[in-house]
């Protein structure tokens, strides 16, 4: 190794680039140790980002994820992950430099959502269900559980989002195939280089760990964080992704509603996994208020009609 670094952006693992003798770059990621309090779904989740690489390596070849160069474990050490470092810098680097990137990332996804799996939600025996609507409402049930094991306050109690999620079960069990799912798309996660032209375009998807099998529409909604698809349907991520399709996105009932379930699912990770993260209402007022904010909205929309 001739030099290294810490990489920023995380909240799992610590990561850190090298760079070795031979000029080759390189990205260790390195798991919480083995005493380290995690969320259910939070299980292996190395060794699940080197299985979705090497899936999307096998499968879908066009869409540039990391090389894994080495996966390993020891009981007393911990988890660990060497994969390739890709080019070009995430998105939120990039200001407004982006639309081409974001929408070459919508294309990728689509192409990605081909891939199918033989049930729902995660693999390697882990929290799934033989349909959609069951491996969904188990997914819920963990981060109810990890918010009853973390004592965490949500802004409503857990029966009302057990029940919501029931009264959609025939809506979600319209998905009949279970999709491959990034899960993680948000603009951290997405890799842009200049082309010939001087035009940013994607060149690396990275973070694949929390992948898992299902609706795509659930992959609609963290690449446009905070926000909703179904207001924004020019935007270049969706223009893309439809492009790819090769149909236009239709945002009937049905679909809002599903996006409003994922959407709840989002916020009700990203406000279970503070505590994990070392993040307070002391320490980050904000994104206490605006997380309860979002989820008491994905539930009145839920419950509306």
């Amino acid at each position: 190794m001739a030099d290294c670094a810490a990489l920023g952006g995380g909240g799992f693992a610590a990561v850190w680039w090298a760079r070795l003798d031979n000029g080759r770059q390189v990205v260790l990621k390195v798991a919480p140790p083995p005493t380290a309090r995690l969320l259910r779904y939070e299980t292996d989740l190395l060794a699940a980002e080197a299985r979705y690489f090497r899936l999307v390596a096998a499968h879908a070849p066009q869409v540039p994820v990391p090389p894994v160069l080495h996966h390993g474990r020891d009981p007393r050490l911990g988890e660990w992950l060497v994969t390739g470092r890709l080019p070009g810098r995430a998105l939120p680097d990039l200001d407004d430099a982006d639309d081409l990137a974001r929408y070459d990332f919508g294309a990728a996804m689509a192409t990605l959502h081909r891939i199918t799996g033989d049930r729902f939600g995660y693999d390697a025996g882990r929290t799934g269900g033989a349909t959609w609507s069951t491996a969904f409402a188990a997914i819920i049930e963990d981060l109810l559980a990890d918010a009853a094991d973390w004592d965490i306050t949500l802004p409503a109690p857990p029966q009302r989002f057990r029940a919501l999620v029931a009264r959609h079960a025939d809506l979600l069990d319209e998905i009949r195939r279970p999709a491959l799912l990034h899960f993680d798309g948000w603009d951290g996660n997405v890799l842009a280089a200049p082309d010939g032209t001087g035009a940013y375009r994607m060149c690396g998807l990275v973070d694949g760990e929390r992948f898992l099998y299902g609706d795509p529409l659930l992959d609609l909604v963290s690449p446009l964080l905070f926000r909703r698809a179904e207001e924004e349907p020019e935007h270049p991520f969706l223009r893309g992704y439809a492009d790819a399709v090769g149909t236009p996105l239709v945002f009937d009932e049905g679909v809002r509603r599903r996006l409003a379930l994922y959407r709840m699912h989002l916020h009700l990770l990203m406000t279970v996994e503070m505590p994990s993260r070392g993040i307070t209402p002391a320490n980050d007022p904000g994104r206490h208020a605006r997380l309860a904010e979002l989820l008491e909205r994905d539930l009145a929309d839920l419950a509306a009609g």
